[in-house]
């Protein structure tokens, strides 16, 4: 399999950790809105979470099932992750969603030119 960048290209390599969400139906707009904005505190209150993306989908394919956000984040290694999830900021997220979550997703996995 061909590499996507060429090696002079190539970034080093980082751990990936992408978020899927799909709330209850019943979640309110503002309850969403307070979970966006929850997640975004996390990068600085663990101080371990090199980057953070994030965005509501938006294609055009119907196969979402019903996912509706997408947090992309990245850690420059394996020791930073696992510090993360463990991390009361972390913990205090997940009690906040776990009332409007209806599933979630959770992918790691590590960069590849």
């Amino acid at each position: 399999m061909a590499p996507c960048a060429s090696a002079e290209e190539a970034p080093a390599q980082v751990l990936r950790h992408m978020v899927l969400l799909k709330f209850k139906d019943d979640a309110t707009a503002a309850q969403v809105r307070e979970i966006e904005v929850a997640f975004c505190r996390l990068p600085s209150a663990t101080g371990v979470i090199h980057n953070l993306e994030w965005g509501t989908n938006v294609s055009p394919e119907s196969l979402d099932q019903g996912y509706t956000h997408c947090f992309f984040l990245t850690f420059k290694n394996e020791a930073d992750r696992d510090a993360y999830l463990p991390h009361p900021a972390h913990k205090e997220f997940g009690a906040l969603l776990g009332p409007v979550l209806d599933k979630v997703l959770v992918i790691d996995y590590w960069t590849k030119p």
